[in-house]
């Protein structure tokens, strides 16, 4: 049974002694601070920083699962995000608990053994420009099969609005986002598939292996990445198992430039958060 699960520094301040090249005041003198200087007794300590906000990562094992989930410090900072990924992963594990438990019932009802599952969700900076954070996550999901499955997420935080966003929704379409890229994403694909199998991919040509075929972009998951934090100028589209080929040869990561024709597929309003290569 398979269900897809979705999935501070403070600053120290330490007491410098003088020592060595100074010349002590006589007993019984008093050095008077120059005028306008505040003295020891008066002066204002410095305002500690404020704690950095700290990467997320929670790790749970029990006899009827593993499960696992993690976000960076760069996402944490953000108030907003950080409550929606902790309710994600609340969520999950809770998603787990009861979908163990039935299995568990289940199990022992059926006299078979039971299997542990396994979930994991880890969320990674992809990059952080000035307006978007972007972000992927990799997962995993076992529940008792032949073997677990791996799997993709991704998502942008617009800094300016102020919301969480699918990287597919900074385009005008998915029709858009096709045209753009779906040449290019074939191409390297096939050269990716190649080298595993040791030969040529016979795509569209009158071959009946469906994993000779090249999948449509919108079912691998869209990351936008930079080369320099500046603008986003490349984009990953990452391809699970069964997608563009058997389990065996595992996942793809591809990546593309951002040329004119995708820039012309952003939105216009995203339009200055991107850059052509």
């Amino acid at each position: 049974m398979m269900r897809r699960m979705k999935l501070a520094v403070l600053a120290a301040f330490g007491g410098l002694t003088a020592c060595g090249g100074a010349t002590d005041a006589p007993a019984g003198n008093t050095v008077a601070a120059p005028a306008g200087e505040p003295t020891v007794a008066n002066a204002v300590p410095p305002t500690p920083e404020a704690p950095a906000a700290a990467a997320s990562k929670t790790e749970i094992k029990t006899d009827d699962f593993s499960f696992a989930y993690s976000y960076p410090a760069a996402a944490a900072a953000i108030g907003p995000l950080r409550a929606w990924l902790d309710k994600d992963r609340d969520t999950l594990r809770a998603v787990l608990v009861k979908d163990t438990a039935d299995a568990r019932r289940e199990a022992k009802a059926g006299d078979f053994p039971y299997r542990a599952y396994d979930s994991s969700v880890e969320w990674k900076t992809v990059t952080d420009t000035p307006r978007l954070l972007s972000l992927s996550a990799q997962t995993y999901a076992y529940t008792g099969g032949a073997h677990g499955m791996p799997g993709y997420a991704a998502m942008v935080w617009d800094k300016v609005a102020g919301q969480r966003l699918d990287p597919v929704a900074l385009f005008t379409s998915k029709e858009a986002i096709q045209t753009a890229l779906g040449a290019g994403f074939c191409d390297r694909l096939d050269t990716e598939r190649a080298k595993r199998r040791g030969e040529p991919v016979k795509r569209g040509k009158g071959d009946d292996d469906p994993f000779n075929d090249c999948p449509k972009v919108e079912e691998a998951t869209l990351i936008l990445g930079s080369t320099d934090r500046a603008a986003i100028n490349r984009i990953g589209l990452l391809v699970g198992p069964y997608v563009a080929g058997p389990y065996a040869e595992g996942s793809f990561d591809l990546t593309l430039p951002v040329t004119p024709a995708v820039l012309a597929a952003v939105k216009p309003e995203y339009r200055d958060a991107f850059a052509a290569r």
